[in-house]
Protein backbone atom coordinates (compact mmCIF):
# COMPACT_ATOMS: atom_id res chain seq x y z
CA UNK A 1 0.00 0.00 0.00
CA UNK A 2 1.43 3.20 -1.00
CA UNK A 3 2.48 5.82 1.89
CA UNK A 4 0.49 8.02 0.82
CA UNK A 5 -2.91 5.95 1.22
CA UNK A 6 -2.00 4.58 4.63
CA UNK A 7 -3.15 7.83 6.80
CA UNK A 8 -6.24 8.29 4.60
CA UNK A 9 -7.24 4.74 5.64
CA UNK A 10 -6.92 5.18 9.16
CA UNK A 11 -9.40 8.59 8.49
CA UNK A 12 -11.62 6.58 6.94
CA UNK A 13 -11.67 3.49 9.67
CA UNK A 14 -11.66 6.90 12.08
CA UNK A 15 -14.68 7.89 10.53
CA UNK A 16 -16.35 4.91 10.41
CA UNK A 17 -15.55 4.03 14.01
CA UNK A 18 -17.29 7.86 14.83
CA UNK A 19 -20.49 7.17 13.18
CA UNK A 20 -20.98 3.54 14.75
CA UNK A 21 -20.10 5.16 18.36
CA UNK A 22 -22.49 8.58 17.95
CA UNK A 23 -25.47 5.67 16.49
CA UNK A 24 -24.68 3.51 19.83
CA UNK A 25 -24.73 6.58 22.13
CA UNK A 26 -28.31 7.40 20.37
CA UNK A 27 -29.05 3.68 21.36
CA UNK A 28 -28.12 3.74 24.93
CA UNK A 29 -31.51 5.39 26.39
CA UNK A 30 -29.52 7.46 28.78
CA UNK A 31 -26.62 4.84 28.87
CA UNK A 32 -29.32 2.67 30.37
CA UNK A 33 -28.83 -0.36 27.74
CA UNK A 34 -26.25 -2.30 27.94
CA UNK A 35 -25.23 -4.02 24.31
CA UNK A 36 -25.15 0.14 23.22
CA UNK A 37 -23.04 1.03 25.89
CA UNK A 38 -20.75 -1.47 25.07
CA UNK A 39 -20.36 -0.49 21.47
CA UNK A 40 -20.10 3.14 22.20
CA UNK A 41 -17.16 2.17 24.24
CA UNK A 42 -15.25 -0.16 21.86
CA UNK A 43 -15.96 2.52 18.80
CA UNK A 44 -14.87 5.72 20.55
CA UNK A 45 -11.67 3.90 21.52
CA UNK A 46 -11.78 2.80 17.83
CA UNK A 47 -12.49 6.12 16.55
CA UNK A 48 -9.38 7.79 18.94
CA UNK A 49 -6.80 5.07 17.97
CA UNK A 50 -7.29 5.24 14.38
CA UNK A 51 -7.10 9.03 14.10
CA UNK A 52 -4.50 9.09 16.32
CA UNK A 53 -2.45 6.47 13.37
CA UNK A 54 -3.45 8.98 10.61
CA UNK A 55 -2.43 12.46 12.73
CA UNK A 56 1.36 10.38 12.65
CA UNK A 57 1.48 10.90 8.96
CA UNK A 58 -0.35 13.88 8.12
CA UNK A 59 -1.15 17.21 9.72
CA UNK A 60 -3.70 16.97 12.58
CA UNK A 61 -6.00 19.57 11.28
CA UNK A 62 -6.24 17.66 7.82
CA UNK A 63 -6.34 14.63 9.39
CA UNK A 64 -9.31 15.96 12.17
CA UNK A 65 -10.81 17.89 9.16
CA UNK A 66 -11.14 14.72 6.78
CA UNK A 67 -12.24 12.60 10.09
CA UNK A 68 -14.98 14.86 11.01
CA UNK A 69 -16.29 15.44 7.70
CA UNK A 70 -16.69 12.05 6.82
CA UNK A 71 -18.18 11.51 10.26
CA UNK A 72 -20.63 14.31 9.51
CA UNK A 73 -21.73 12.62 5.68
CA UNK A 74 -21.76 9.06 7.49
CA UNK A 75 -23.88 10.07 10.25
CA UNK A 76 -26.31 11.83 7.73
CA UNK A 77 -26.35 8.63 5.71
CA UNK A 78 -27.41 6.39 8.89
CA UNK A 79 -29.75 9.54 9.73
CA UNK A 80 -31.71 9.04 6.82
CA UNK A 81 -31.50 5.28 5.86
CA UNK A 82 -31.56 3.86 9.81
CA UNK A 83 -33.33 5.94 11.53
CA UNK A 84 -35.95 7.69 8.67
CA UNK A 85 -35.13 11.49 9.04
CA UNK A 86 -36.10 13.74 6.23
CA UNK A 87 -33.41 15.30 4.31
CA UNK A 88 -33.97 18.91 2.92
CA UNK A 89 -31.83 20.50 0.40
CA UNK A 90 -30.64 23.34 3.36
CA UNK A 91 -29.06 19.89 4.95
CA UNK A 92 -27.91 18.56 2.05
CA UNK A 93 -25.92 21.24 0.82
CA UNK A 94 -24.02 22.30 4.29
CA UNK A 95 -22.87 18.59 4.61
CA UNK A 96 -21.86 18.93 1.23
CA UNK A 97 -19.71 22.52 1.76
CA UNK A 98 -18.33 20.74 5.19
CA UNK A 99 -17.45 17.71 2.77
CA UNK A 100 -15.63 20.38 0.46
CA UNK A 101 -13.89 21.98 3.20
CA UNK A 102 -12.62 18.17 4.28
CA UNK A 103 -11.39 17.46 0.27
CA UNK A 104 -10.16 20.72 0.05
CA UNK A 105 -7.63 20.54 3.31
CA UNK A 106 -6.43 17.08 2.10
CA UNK A 107 -5.51 18.42 -0.82
CA UNK A 108 -3.30 21.35 -0.12
CA UNK A 109 -1.86 18.73 2.64
CA UNK A 110 2.34 18.71 1.95
CA UNK A 111 3.45 15.75 0.79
Amino acid sequence: MPDAVRPWLYVVFASLCQVAWVFSLKRTDGLNRWLPLAGYLIFGLGAAVFLSMAMKLIPMGTAYAGWMGLSIVGATVVDLAVLREPLNPLRLGCVALILVGACGLSLTTPR
